[in-house]
């Protein structure tokens, strides 16, 4: 894409909507003139350059590209019509077959950012129409590197499993954060100094993993192996039923992916 390209938001006062839109903006991917936001109450306070608008036909009419972030629920209010357009979705659950009927258009990307985008750091997956072009492609990802990183995938069954996966964001990790300090206050740690311990230990260990592309396995292993406290924590955790509680929750939000796209 080049300086020139115009991009749309439907829904650009939410928070993936909104995440998005300042993070385009503030590696300078395109001035705050060819951003369009549609919004239902009153335009925000943040980029007041950008054109803000109720329209959603006139968000479209204005773009080249089309971002539609609503929420499910939300998504069978919308009524507009982007023939031509590349449609890029980041709604949970909504199908491509879908959104191209609505739409009248028959470039579709699902893409499914989480909450990290805010902070430049949100792992997307995406997948997409057999009529999305190569250029449709860079498009997509050089949107998606303004707010982390991403993968396309194959089909929209694994997009589906990674709803509950990657699309969580931050949600498992600060459920850990969160067991972990409440035991630490329980054993009567200030609870300052706990939460600053567990944040430095999940940053630190995100860093690791991000540097020296570590298995997780083999860390886990390499502290079983040296049989010191570590190990004994890792194996009253694996006794206590982990892995079943963590496969049990990626289950519960398959599901509840799948039956919000059965429900749209």
């Amino acid at each position: 894409m080049d300086a020139k390209t115009r991009i749309g938001i439907i829904g650009g006062n939410g928070w993936i909507g909104g995440a998005v839109a300042r993070a385009m903006v503030g590696v300078q991917l395109l001035s705050p003139g060819n951003l369009t936001l549609s919004c239902r109450s009153a335009p925000p306070g943040w980029l007041p350059e950008a054109h803000w608008t109720h329209d959603n036909q006139g968000l479209i009419d204005r773009s080249d590209v089309v971002i539609l972030s609503v929420r499910p629920q939300d998504w069978p209010a919308i009524e507009a019509s982007a023939p031509g357009r590349l449609v890029i979705s980041v709604m949970a659950g909504v199908t491509i077959a879908e959104i191209a009927s609505r739409l009248g258009t028959s470039r579709v990307v699902r893409a499914l950012p989480n909450a990290a985008a805010e902070v430049g750091k949100s792992y997307t997956p995406w997948t997409a129409s057999a009529q999305v072009t190569d250029e449709d492609r860079v498009t997509v990802g050089q949107l998606l590197a303004t707010f982390g990183s991403g993968d396309e995938v194959a089909t929209e069954a694994e997009i589906d499993y990674m709803t509950g996966l990657s699309g969580t964001g931050p949600a498992y990790p600060a459920l850990l954060a969160a067991a972990m300090m409440r035991d630490a206050a329980a054993h009567g740690l200030p609870p300052e100094v706990a939460r600053r311990a567990v944040v430095a230990l999940l940053v630190g260990t995100g860093r690791l993993f991000e540097k020296d592309g570590q298995d997780p396995d083999k860390t886990v292993a390499a502290f079983l192996e040296y049989r010191g406290v570590t190990a004994a924590a890792i194996e009253a955790m694996q006794a206590s039923g982990f892995e079943a509680a963590v496969s049990a929750g990626l289950a519960a939000a398959l599901k509840k992916s799948l039956d919000l796209s059965a429900a749209t």
